[in-house]
């Protein structure tokens, strides 16, 4: 029987109605705009942003649909018998660039591809996850962050989060700098167990524990002072972002190998950031301990019991 798609569509529709209307409600000053969009290839989309807000200062939540007659190089790039093959894709992508340095950036996608050879069956996979950038960092945000994200995988198995969290702190590696782009979370792709149904929920749970994950953070962090010297640094680790996107992120590339809507693509980016030749913080000052602490690939969940 071939992969529902229809019911992950739909289930991918309302996971993206539901963390736009809980942020907006987090926000409580701005909302989320939606613009709906065809690609002339096949298939549209539906971007929703948030820009301007109390909390966020840019924020997009992402639906896309999109198929073909011939898959992208990066989606075959470890599937060369699938070159030529007509494909699907759907998912949500979201990335939320908040204005007080003390609450971190976040990401999060889930999504599902399908592909469909000549007198072959379907071949399909899903992937995903999220991560979470700080600016400063907070031990207690960081065990909460992986402890929910241990819990929505721990009904697949007890390998799962330790493997979908090493997978993680690899893929969200900026390379050239030698360092994470954040503390991680969780990453996984090519997911095809050959139990669809499974494969399907272990999606939903990724996705619907992101809210979970996130808002309690935002909630802490984000009534905190701070001054010209706190939102200096966070454009400028904002730039580290930008960096990894635009260099090494799979979802980028795809999305522009595949004539896809640039808008939507490079909704990702902060609205400022800024690049200081060879900066280097001061010892002992928490800019330091950004990176000579949280931003060592950490196992967060050996800290649990810790105090923060």
């Amino acid at each position: 029987m071939e992969p529902n798609s229809t019911e992950v569509k739909k289930y991918l529709l309302s996971l993206q109605e539901h963390i736009c209307q809980t942020l907006s409600r987090l926000d409580g000053q701005a909302s989320f705009a939606a613009d709906s969009w065809e690609r002339p290839e096949g298939g549209g989309g539906i971007s929703r942003v948030i820009a301007e807000g109390r909390i966020f200062e840019k924020g997009g939540v992402n639906f896309s649909h999109v198929m073909g007659n011939q898959m992208p190089p990066s989606a075959t790039a470890h599937r060369p018998e699938l070159s030529g093959a007509p494909w699907e894709a759907m998912g949500v992508s979201l990335v939320m660039h908040p204005c007080n340095p003390y609450v971190p950036t976040s990401h999060a996608n889930v999504r599902f591809f399908i592909a469909r050879p000549e007198d072959k069956p379907p071949v399909y996979w899903f992937g995903g996850g999220y991560d979470l950038t700080p600016f400063y960092g907070f031990r207690d945000d960081c065990v909460h962050w992986h402890r929910t994200a241990r819990a929505a995988c721990a009904p697949f198995g007890d390998d799962v989060y330790p493997r979908y969290k090493q997978w993680c702190d690899e893929y969200f590696h900026i390379r050239h700098r030698q360092e994470p782009r954040g503390i991680g979370g969780l990453f996984y792709d090519d997911l095809n167990s050959g139990d669809f149904d499974r494969d399907f929920a272990f999606m939903q749970a990724v996705g619907d524990s992101y809210l979970k994950a996130y808002t309690p953070i935002v909630q802490r962090r984000q009534t905190m002072d701070y001054g010209e010297h706190e939102r200096n640094f966070q454009l400028y680790r904002r730039g580290r972002y930008v960096e990894f996107n635009l260099v090494y992120d799979r979802g980028t590339l795809f999305g522009l190998q595949s004539g896809g809507r640039t808008e939507s693509i490079l909704m990702s980016m902060p609205p400022l950031a800024r690049w200081d030749y060879n900066r280097q913080p001061r010892p002992g000052t928490p800019e330091h301990e950004l990176t000579a602490y949280f931003l060592t690939d950490r196992d967060w969940l050996a800290e649990e019991d810790t105090n923060a």
